[in-house]
């Protein structure tokens, strides 16, 4: 900021002394100058480096402590927040609040200081001049304000409707298949396209307004240097001022100008990175509802597996109005299996979501070894349980991996353990079929094998695991008759000493457990020994397995 000082005198040097000698004068005041410059340089450079190293830094942080937060929250949060929402939160909103508050914060900082000492060294010049020249900043100012809070509201408006686009573009891609099954390609075009079309129409209001501020700040720059020449010309006719202190009080003018230029750029972004930032720390600051690593741990002495259900009443955060349980009641003593049937919508897989505290009743309680589940630690918890869905999913890597997944520590687990369980799912034989054996990759969601395959896969994870609890929802439901034996047949020696909760409709599942519970209309109906309960002609239960053997005998005959 001395420079325009600086070069100001060397003006003078020349033209008030156009007589003399002015070598020495020039070289000494070209010297100096000359060090400024190499200075400024260095130091911007040093800026420059130092903000794109913060920025990301701050936006790696930004996103672990984003992914952080919204991994502890609990699953009823997940039923309302769409997924593309949260991934745009993850890489759009992090990205430009960093940027916002780094570089762009630098330039900002740059230009506020620059401004600063450029109006200060005005001042010092020409006091009458400075006073004459800035009487345009304050309008500016004003307008800064308004359109820096209209600016912040469209850009949140932005992020939000740049989030449903790709929510709606992830889950289409994903669900590619079901898409093309239904020839359904071109209206989904068309939904995507009017998505960002809303978008396009926020970022021409973005566009107006900013046309609208640059343009005002732009005029206000060349208003301010045109004053400078109109007032500075009428003080150097009457010897107010010299020609270099005029010139340099017009380069401080003039940096002043593209200073106050800057700063609008950077109140701009800084505001669009507001808009964004208030999102994630909407995020960032929700507390879950549930725990995430507190509670009792019980110890394994005490730890036996009995499961109570008390006098249950449930419904899903989502769906408040439609109530899955009333009043149920339901006990599985410690080391034995239970299975448990009913109609579809019983609430049969329910069970596996609220032992696994996915969610809580809204009364009652669900204990383990007369431990409400409320007391107990979460993490720990899912740990000491095994579960095998209807419908598993894995993840986009290779098949040692996905097993490897239900490890306490998977960089522990060696091939010989995955070969292992993988031989008691019956999924070895398969697996080594493959040109790459166990590190074949499985696709997204484990598309590229079937349904067998992915739900023998699931089981060898959860036996790897070898929990002190398993559930069992529909395990063997993918399987043909030959593999459904071999894996129940390895599912039965799994099961010794273990207490299991098995979900299924097949008689062949459930024949062989100690206990049967029938589910129906949010209470346990019936409950009993396999026997005990094909024996009563009008129960629910023998008229599930009646339907069951009808339609197995009808597809038998066709």
């Amino acid at each position: 900021m001395s420079a325009p000082f600086l070069l100001g005198k060397v003006i003078d040097v020349i033209y008030l002394n156009p007589s003399e000698d002015v070598t020495a004068s020039l070289t000494n005041l070209c010297a100096l100058l000359s060090g400024v410059f190499l200075c400024g340089a260095a130091a911007n450079a040093v800026r420059v480096y130092l903000m794109q190293i913060s920025g990301q830094q701050i936006v790696k942080r930004l996103r672990t402590s984003l992914f952080s937060s919204v991994l502890r929250q609990e699953v009823a949060f997940f039923d309302k927040t769409r997924t593309g929402e949260l991934v745009n939160r993850l890489s759009m909103d992090t990205a430009l609040l960093g940027r916002s508050v780094t570089e762009n914060l630098s330039d900002g900082l740059r230009a506020a200081a620059q401004a600063s000492v450029g109006i200060g060294m005005m001042f010092f010049v020409s006091p009458k001049l400075a006073a004459f020249v800035l009487s345009v900043v304050p309008p500016l100012a004003i307008i800064a304000v308004v359109y820096g809070r209209y600016l912040r509201k469209l850009t949140k408006l932005t992020q939000n409707s740049l989030a449903e686009a790709s929510q709606l573009a992830e889950e289409r891609i994903g669900n590619i298949r079901t898409v093309r099954a239904f020839g359904k390609e071109m209206m989904e075009m068309e939904k995507y396209s009017s998505k960002v079309d809303y978008v396009l129409q926020l970022a021409k209001k973005e566009a107006v307004a900013r046309a609208g501020f640059f343009g005002a700040t732009g005029l206000s720059g060349n208003l301010i240097v045109l004053s400078v020449l109109y007032k500075g010309g009428l003080l150097m006719s009457s010897a107010h001022m010299t020609v270099g202190e005029l010139s340099s009080f017009l380069m401080y003018a003039f940096w002043v100008g593209v200073s106050i230029g800057g700063m609008s750029s950077f109140y701009s972004e800084l505001m669009k990175g507001l808009g964004a930032g208030s999102r994630l720390w909407q995020l960032l600051d929700r507390k879950p509802v549930m725990p995430f690593n507190e509670g009792i741990i019980l110890s394994p002495e005490s730890f036996r597996g009995a499961l109570d259900f008390r006098n249950v009443h449930f419904a899903y955060p989502s769906r408040p109005e439609a109530s899955i349980f009333q009043g149920l009641d339901l006990s599985i003593p410690a080391g034995s299996v239970m299975a448990v049937v009913g109609p579809s919508g019983s609430g049969k897989s329910t069970l596996v979501s609220l032992l696994l505290r996915l969610y809580d009743p809204i009364s009652g309680t669900v204990c383990i070894d007369g431990h409400d589940l409320r007391e107990l630690n979460p993490l720990w918890l899912r740990s000491a349980i095994g579960t095998v869905s209807q419908e598993p999913t894995l993840f986009s890597c290779s098949i040692a991996e996905n097993i490897a997944y239900g490890a306490e520590d998977p960089s522990s687990v060696t091939a010989a353990d995955i070969q292992r369980v993988a031989e008691i799912a019956n999924a070895a034989a398969f697996v080594e079929n493959f040109p790459k054996g166990f590190q074949t990759v499985v696709g997204e969601k484990g598309i590229l094998l079937s349904g067998g395959q992915k739900q023998r896969i699931a089981i060898a994870r959860s036996l790897l695991k070898n929990p002190k609890i398993l559930l069992l929802d529909e395990a063997t439901s993918a399987l043909d008759a030959e593999n459904e034996y071999l894996v129940q047949e390895a599912l039965d020696r799994l099961m010794d000493g273990r207490t299991v909760l098995i979900i299924a409709h097949r008689l062949s599942t459930i024949q062989n457990a100690d206990a049967i519970a029938v589910l129906d209309q949010g209470r346990v109906i019936e409950h009993g020994k396999h026997e005990e309960l094909l024996s009563n002609t009008d129960g629910l239960f023998r008229k599930l397995m009646e339907k069951q053997a009808f339609l197995r005998n009808t597809s038998l005959s066709t």
